[in-house]
């Protein structure tokens, strides 16, 4: 596959302009790696942290590429600093995911990018009832995201989840369409 190849793009920015959201190409490979390497990144996620520029590619081939709502997000200069998505749960759930590479935590990018997602939710998907986050109960930092979006903290899940060789436990988060947005 070409790394200069692209698909065509819908970009959706943020009401302050800070971060912008598309869909991620092969050609985002070295931004990718830059969080997709990082363990501290990697640490409350799903997937190790990758090892290779080959790795990485089929990674995003296999899994980015094809994923049915996953989106960059952007800085002004259109490089790509993380990723959010939305996995079904069942016909009116959905969660919602987020990385950001290391350098960028604790400036409100991922919680801008969550408000902005989790209202074109809404709007692209009116038969959606409630988006839902589970969060590692020492995730604190995306915890601290969801609560300044207004997700409501519903409990935890104790003994939720196998990550990584160990039972977790989770916190679970819901935001519904008559909720009001923290800003």
């Amino acid at each position: 596959m070409d790394l200069n190849e692209t698909q065509p793009t819908v970009v959706v920015s943020s009401p302050s302009g800070r971060i912008s959201l598309r869909p991620m190409t092969l050609s985002d490979v070295d931004d990718y790696m830059v969080w997709a390497t990082d363990a501290e990144v990697a640490r409350f996620c799903s997937w190790e942290p990758c090892t290779s520029r080959e790795e990485a590619i089929k990674y995003i081939t296999d899994s980015v590429l094809t994923h049915p709502w996953l989106r960059a997000i952007c800085l002004e200069d259109d490089r790509p600093i993380g990723y959010i998505l939305i996995m079904p749960v069942d016909k009116i759930r959905k969660e919602i995911g987020y990385v950001l590479a290391r350098k960028y935590w604790g400036n409100g990018f991922a919680t801008e990018a969550v408000r902005l997602v989790t209202a074109e939710v809404f709007k692209e998907m009116p038969e959606v009832e409630r988006v839902e986050a589970l969060v590692d109960v020492e995730n604190v930092g995306s915890q601290r995201v969801l609560e300044k979006v207004g997700f409501t903290r519903e409990g935890v899940m104790r003994k939720f989840i196998v990550m990584k060789g160990s039972v977790r436990d989770m916190v679970m988060f819901s935001f519904l369409p008559s909720d009001p947005f923290r800003y």
